[in-house]
Parts: C-alpha cells; structure tokens; sequence
C-alpha cells in the first residue's frame, strides 16, 4: 500500500471567522470527513492567520507551508477576498489546486473569476458543467453536497418532542412563513443565528433532527411573494438588493436525510436527481403550499415514517462525502 494522500485544507475553522458562532462547515464535513477517509489532512485557517499576521503575510505563510509539507492536494473554501490571485498561480507546480464553490449559481462573477486560477473547481449548480464549458473552463468537478453519515446520524427511538422544526440562520423570508405557520396554529421551533433561541452547537441540531416530526428545509433567496413584501418592509429591501435569485440544492438536504428525519424541503431545479420526491424527501413549492403540506404530514405518521426511512437510505447509500471526495479526486488523476 502506497503512502497516504496529503491534502491542504485552506478554510475558516469557524462559522464567518467566528468562534462564538461555532466551527465552520468545512471544518465538520470537509476536515472531519477527510480525516475519516485516512487521509492526511491538515487544516490552514486562513481568516485566523490573517488576524494574526495580515493579509500578506498570512498568503506568504500559506505557500510556505505547501512548499514545505508539499501535499498532493491543496483545496480552497473561499471567503471573500482573503486569498491572493497571485497565491494560488504560484502554487500550480508544487500541488494540484482545488476550489469548493459552494454558491456558484448566485456568486456567478466570483466563481468566475476565481475558476480559472485553480487546476479544477467544482460546481453544484445542475448546469454548472455546461455552463463553465461554454466559457472554455473545462476543469469543472460537478459536486453536490453531502454528508459525513458517522457526524450525522439517526438516534433511535429518540422521543418527538417538535412538531416542526427550523435550524438555520434568521432572513426575513423564512421568518415570514413561520410566522405563517404559527399563525396557522402550528408549533415551530427555531434555531440559528439571530433567532430567539440562539445558535444550535452541532450534536444539538443533530438532537433537533431527531426529535423532529418535520424539519422544515427553508431556502434564504428573496421571494416576491407580495403579500411578503407588503408584510415585511425589510424583506422588501432584501429583495431588493440581495444577489440570491435562484434556488440551490444545499448540504441541509442531506443531513437531515442522513438523521433518518423527515424533510419537508423548498423544491430546487435538480432535487430529482438526488431523491425521489414524494417517497424520499417532502417537497412544498409555495407559501400555501407549505402550510397545506405541513398539515397533511403531521396528520400522517406512517407516510412520515416511510418517507424518512427512504431517504435515509437514500442518502447512506449516494450521497456521502467519502463517496464525493473519491470521484473528485479520481477526476483529479489522484488515486486513494
């Protein structure tokens, strides 16, 4: 057997640079599930090293740590702009890049701007393949979310303790249908950044998943739903200015499968293709919709039962990280 495939994780250890909203993403489902796979990973936090050191300093201490510990794989989760253009250009030769998109059907011209700087990209966007190969960038990885199922798991016979659950940050727009649902005589707990209750750490929204007859997957693009916009003078300024104009099929999909909890998720162009909706995974389209669909699953237990089960076998069986990283880095040219 071959030496272990080293792997540069450049990424925000904590949630937008902040340890008092909890570790990051990338840190739970990149470096975890990485690290579960046998790989050697080694994260960089390039927004704490920037605090410490500066922005140039911080981008010069990146390139000598890959010349120095020389990883066959150095990957990216881009912020903003913390990272140099130059940065990554200098690193072509001493390891194959890599950048995570995750919001490239909405960030279009800074996924665009940033592709062309690394080996390969990925894309989550349904069209993204076809789309960055028009502009001749033919070094597009399509890579849907997933999950690491041993973070992510169903708690047996865990008492339901919620109707109907949301966990993710406040927006206006998902603060406006759960108002709606309350209103509707319907109980939803909330959890997230900026909601009464506070941020759920991770092994409580997971315990939040579990003890959930519904969990509610709420997209935050802006809606023009007028009575909305009438309702909500700040969602109207969202609207407004917000980039966010489509949907986009996102990690929550997933783990709330992987839970063996029952989802009732917003309905994205490609959801389809990951689960079959009405079996696996509840779908509504529209604000009444939801209220209608909410009614109909809490009065149906056994259609709630089969549903969760489907998909988390769904889930279990297509869509974890171990088997994305692996196709990834098969395209890549870099063998496990």
């Amino acid at each position: 057997m071959g030496s272990r495939v080293k792997l540069l994780l450049a990424c925000m250890e904590y949630n937008y640079g902040d340890p008092r909203r909890g570790r990051s993403y990338e840190y739970y489902n990149f470096y975890l599930s990485l690290k579960q796979m046998g790989i050697d990973v080694r994260l960089f936090d390039f927004y704490a090293e920037m605090q410490k050191l500066g922005k140039d300093e911080m981008n010069a201490k990146l390139i000598a740590t890959v010349r120095d510990w020389q990883p066959d794989i150095t990957m990216f989760s881009l912020y903003t702009d913390q990272i140099l253009p130059e940065t990554v250009e200098s690193l072509k030769g001493r390891t194959k890049t890599l950048c995570f998109f995750h919001d490239d059907t909405w960030r279009v011209e800074f996924s665009r701007f940033w592709a062309p700087r690394f080996d390969f990209f990925t894309t989550a966007d349904v069209y993204g393949r076809r789309r960055y190969e028009q502009l001749g960038l033919t070094h597009v990885i399509p890579f849907a979310f997933g999950v690491d199922p041993h973070l992510y798991v169903r708690r047996e016979n865990t008492e339901k303790k919620f109707d109907v659950s949301f966990v993710g940050a406040w927006h206006p727009w998902r603060d406006w249908l759960i108002r709606r649902l309350r209103k509707g005589g319907i109980s939803v707990k909330t959890a997230g950044h900026r909601w009464p209750d506070g941020i759920a750490s991770q092994d409580e929204m997971i315990d939040i998943f579990n003890m959930s007859r519904i969990n509610l997957n709420i997209s935050n693009s802006a809606s023009w739903d007028a009575r909305y916009l009438v309702a909500s003078p700040r969602g109207l300024l969202n609207r407004l200015r917000s980039p966010k104009s489509v949907e986009q099929l996102k990690a929550r999909h997933f783990e709330i499968g992987s839970c063996g909890a029952f989802q009732l998720s917003y309905y994205v162009e490609g959801l389809e293709r990951h689960f079959k909706i009405g079996d696996e995974i509840g779908v509504y389209v529209d604000a009444d919709d939801l209220l209608t669909k909410t009614r109909l699953y809490l009065e149906d237990e056994s259609l709630r039962e089969s549903i969760a089960r489907a998909g988390h076998a769904r889930v279990v069986a297509s869509h974890t990280f171990e088997s994305r990283f692996k196709t990834a880095f098969a395209a890549m040219g870099v063998t496990l």
